[in-house]
C-alpha cells in the first residue's frame, strides 16, 4: 500500500505593504481632489515636483549611501508637496526648491542615523516661514463632498491600521475634535467651522502621512500618543493666538499644524533617541 502527500495549498491573498496603501491613499485623495474640485490647478506642478523629488532622491542615494534610491518614497513626498504648495502669482520655483529640501532633508539633517523630520512637514513649514507673502498652503477642504471624505477616511484608517499607526491618527482626530469645542467656545465661531478642516487634504495628508510617518516617530505606543496630543494643543495654541491678536501670531497663520508638528515631533524624537542609547 502506497500513500502520497498532498502538499497543503500555498497561495494565499498577498495584503499589500503599508507602503504600497500608502501611495494608493495618496494618490486616491489627489484623484479625487482634482477631480471634484480642481485642487491641484494642473497637473505640470505634479510632474515638476515629482521629477525634483525623484532626481534629488536618485543623486543623493547613490552618491552619499551608495544604494539604490526609494522612489516610493520619493513619490510620496512629491505628491504630498504639489497638492499642497500654491506659491503666489503661479511661481513654479518654489515647488523645485520644496522638493530639493524635503529630500535632502532626509540625508542632511539626522541624529544618531535618523532623520528627524517627515520630509514632506520640513519642507512645507520652512517655506511658510521663510517666504509667508509668495508661499500659501492648500485650504480648500471638501465638507461638502460626503462620499469623496467617507472613501478617504476609510480607506485611510484601513491604511493606518494595516502600518500599525491607527492610534496615532485616531489621537489627533479626537485631539482636534475636542479642542474646536473649546476654540468654538473662546472665539464664538461655528462648530462646524473649527471641526471642518479635517475635511480637507492637508489635514488628511497630515493624519495618514505626516504625523504617521514610522522613521520620524518615537519608539513607544504610549509616546506616540503624548507627543500627537501636544503637537494637536500647540496647534491650538497657533490658532488662538491669531484669533486673539496676539504678537508675532501671523508667523504661524499660513499653516498651525504643519508647523505644530515642526517644532514638537523632531524635539520628541530626538529626546527618544537619546533616551533609547
Amino acid at each position: 500500500m502506497t500513500s502520497t502527500n498532498t502538499p497543503a495549498p500555498t497561495s494565499r491573498l498577498r495584503i499589500p505593504s503599508a507602503k504600497t496603501l500608502i501611495t494608493l491613499l495618496i494618490t486616491l485623495i489627489i484623484v479625487v481632489g482634482e477631480w471634484r474640485y480642481g485642487i491641484m490647478g494642473g497637473y505640470e506642478k505634479l510632474v515638476i515636483t515629482l521629477g525634483t523629488c525623484v532626481a534629488v532622491e536618485a543623486f543623493l542615494s547613490y552618491f552619499l549611501l551608495g544604494t539604490r534610491p526609494r522612489l516610493q518614497s520619493a513619490y510620496i513626498t512629491g505628491t504630498s508637496l504639489s497638492l499642497l504648495l500654491r506659491p503666489a502669482g503661479g511661481l513654479y520655483w518654489p515647488f523645485v526648491v520644496a522638493a530639493a529640501l524635503a529630500i535632502s532633508s532626509k540625508y542632511v539633517l539626522r541624529y544618531r542615523g535618523k532623520h528627524l523630520w517627515n520630509p514632506s512637514n520640513f519642507s512645507l513649514a520652512l517655506m511658510v516661514l521663510i517666504a509667508p507673502g509668495q508661499i500659501a498652503l492648500l485650504s480648500h477642504e471638501l465638507g461638502n463632498d460626503v462620499l469623496g471624505n467617507v472613501v478617504i477616511w476609510c480607506v485611510g484608517l484601513a491604511v493606518a491600521s494595516r502600518a500599525k499607526v491607527l492610534h496615532i491618527t485616531l489621537t489627533y482626530a479626537a485631539s482636534f475634535a475636542l479642542l474646536a469645542v473649546l476654540r468654538s467656545f473662546l472665539v464664538g465661531t461655528p462648530m462646524l467651522a473649527e471641526l471642518a478642516p479635517l475635511t480637507g487634504p492637508m489635514y488628511q495628508l497630515l493624519c495618514f502621512f505626516m504625523l504617521t510617518d514610522p522613521p520620524t516617530t518615537v519608539g513607544t505606543k504610549r509616546g506616540r500618543i503624548l507627543v500627537t496630543i501636544l503637537i494637536a494643543l500647540l496647534e491650538c495654541v497657533f490658532r488662538l493666538s491669531n484669533d486673539f491678536e496676539w504678537p508675532f501670531a501671523e508667523l504661524f497663520a499660513p499653516a498651525p499644524a504643519i508647523i505644530a508638528l515642526f517644532l514638537v515631533g523632531p524635539l520628541a524624537l530626538a529626546l527618544d533617541l537619546r533616551r533609547r542609547k
